[in-house]
């Protein structure tokens, strides 16, 4: 009706509105729903390549042996170095300091592990190993890239509150970004280590 206020839509719920054991986390409880229906993407990714591997364990342990593990690890390094940063800018942040260099810092690092993975990728591309060589590199290629997709987002996501600060805004960031480095703490082992 005219003149009503629709007091029930979402954009009309408060600020502190109680979200819940959502309510306790760090950053928006928006972000955590997102972060949990990524977590679970990923895991049916995961049981898919574990699924695969134990159909072919010989194709899986032969192809893997093409990957480049020190590169792997080298991914990894930066990508936990890259979350520190990102946890020292939230403590920044919520400690009134301004957390805009190590939140550019871990921004920085991010599309560092995107430079690494895009040149791991031309590698391995020029060595004949494409989406389409095997079910192993289908699964590597999808996964690694799904990854990559967000770790752009997540890079964005920093640089926007490392201009845009806000405990809130950098808790989520933030909390994005962990998300990332989980993942890629999964995949490294699972795509270049186990055998």
């Amino acid at each position: 009706m005219p003149g009503d206020t629709d007091q029930d839509s979402p954009a009309a719920v408060p600020a502190g509105a109680d979200w819940g054991p959502l309510s306790s986390l760090p950053g928006n409880p928006m972000i955590w729903i997102l972060i949990l229906g990524e977590l679970l993407v990923f895991g049916a990714f995961f049981m898919v390549f574990g699924i695969e591997r134990a159909r072919d364990p010989a194709l899986f342990d032969s192809s893997q042996l093409h990957l480049d593990r020190t590169i792997g690890a080298a991914n990894t390094l930066v990508l936990i170095t890259s979350g520190w940063l990102a946890a020292l800018g939230a403590r920044a942040e919520a400690s009134g300091r301004n957390p805009r260099r190590l939140l550019a810092g871990a921004a920085a690092l991010g599309l560092l592990f995107l430079a690494i993975k895009a040149r791991e990728y031309a590698v391995e591309i020029d060595a004949g190993f494409t989406i389409e060589t095997n079910t192993f590199f289908t699964l590597y290629y999808l996964l690694t890239g799904f990854h990559a997709l967000h770790v752009v987002m997540g890079v964005i996501l920093l640089v926007i509150v490392a201009w845009l600060r806000g405990e809130e805004n950098v808790e989520t960031a933030c909390a994005f970004w962990h998300m990332v480095d989980l993942i890629w703490v999964i995949l490294y082992p699972l795509i270049y280590l186990i055998r």
